[in-house]
């Protein structure tokens, strides 16, 4: 049968219709709504597991820890906080944040979190800033300390003048070597922040190559945090085998943002005027390994040089001169990589 736009069939139909779309279009409207929101929910979700099993040990990074906090493992319970946007909260620190501002209009920029200004939480001011994973997928993490020395001249200077016995570095000290302790400290039972500092450094990597790994977190949730005598480039080089899971391609990718690093460091304003001490690199790769990324952060401790005078970063340090040899340290991560990579593309030849 023929119907036309006017007969009683067409008309009850284009009725209907009306009807359907009167009573149904709001439920649809609320499905997608709902939809939306449970998408936008799973996509937060994601965010928050992706977070919350990042580096546990960081100076930069935060974790889930028990229910809710956000901790700093390898610094000081309650320093960040989740933000918006992509970014998160570092508690404010005047001396990080005027360096922040000042790397925005340096070299160094895109080598450093974008720094978006401050912003209050819960009474307190914190330093917002870019998340460095928020483009990687199950990232794996490591972060390295750069320098031989992670503590400023005056620190040491203010612990001798006051040398105080310490019980609890006493104890830290131990802990790593129980043979370490002189026989007047095992008697105290505490040791001065100025011994402790010192001997701190010397049985790492800092004194010997310039730097030192704080821990590595891979995408595969394995972790660690045991690094505190790792001391000699052979240790060093297992320790960055193990990050890289021993994938030749992702050493050299490595590599060759160091050497980039390096590039920019030595034209760098701000480094050229700046004593960096307890600043980190943090290394960042997606489970493929095929992206890539290195950051400079944690500028707490971060000095400006009086007008008019530079560091060279690879002078050695003599108490007094503020030398701090953080490129020692970046030319001595280049050469262990280097090598490594260099090993396993001989191992994989030997192979076929």
């Amino acid at each position: 049968m023929v119907t036309t736009a006017s007969d009683p069939v067409s008309v009850a139909r284009r009725f209907q219709d009306k009807l359907w779309r009167h009573r149904m279009l709001p439920m649809v409207q609320k499905m997608f709504t709902a939809l939306q929101c449970r998408y936008q929910d799973k996509q937060s979700l994601q965010q928050w597991r992706k977070i919350r099993n990042m580096v546990h040990w960081s100076p930069f990074l935060q974790c889930f820890k028990k229910k809710y906090p956000w901790v700093q493992l390898a610094g000081h319970a309650g320093n960040f906080k989740a933000g918006e946007g992509g970014t998160i909260l570092k508690k404010h620190c005047n001396r990080e944040a005027k360096c922040l501002k000042k790397l925005m209009g340096d070299l160094l920029r895109s080598y450093v979190p974008e720094y978006k200004g401050d912003v209050e939480r819960d009474g307190e001011k914190f330093m917002e800033m870019e998340d460095l994973l928020g483009d990687f997928d199950t990232p794996a993490v490591m972060d390295c300390k750069m320098g031989v020395r992670t503590y400023l001249e005056d620190e040491l200077v203010k612990a001798r003048s006051n040398p105080k016995l310490r019980k609890d570095m006493y104890q830290k000290m131990i802990e790593i070597d129980p043979t370490e302790p002189t026989k007047e400290e095992n008697a105290a039972k505490a040791v001065t922040k100025p011994r402790y500092m010192v001997w701190r450094e010397s049985i790492s990597s800092t004194s010997t190559l310039g730097f030192r790994i704080e821990g590595i977190k891979k995408s595969d949730g394995q972790s660690s945090r045991d690094y505190k005598m790792t001391k000699t480039k052979e240790q060093v080089a297992e320790a960055f085998k193990f990050f890289t899971d021993g994938n030749q391609s992702l050493q050299k990718k490595y590599v060759q943002k160091l050497m980039a690093l390096r590039a920019t460091l030595e034209n760098s304003t701000f480094f050229q005027s700046h004593e960096v001490i307890g600043s980190s690199l943090l290394f960042v790769h997606d489970k493929e390994g095929s992206h890539v990324g290195v950051s400079l952060i944690d500028f707490g401790k971060t000095m400006s040089m009086p007008e008019g005078q530079k560091l060279d970063h690879r002078l050695a340090w003599k108490e007094g001169n503020r030398e701090d040899g953080y490129l020692c340290g970046l030319d001595n991560m280049i050469a262990v990589f280097n090598t490594l990579a260099e090993c396993e593309e001989q191992n994989l030849a030997e192979e076929f």
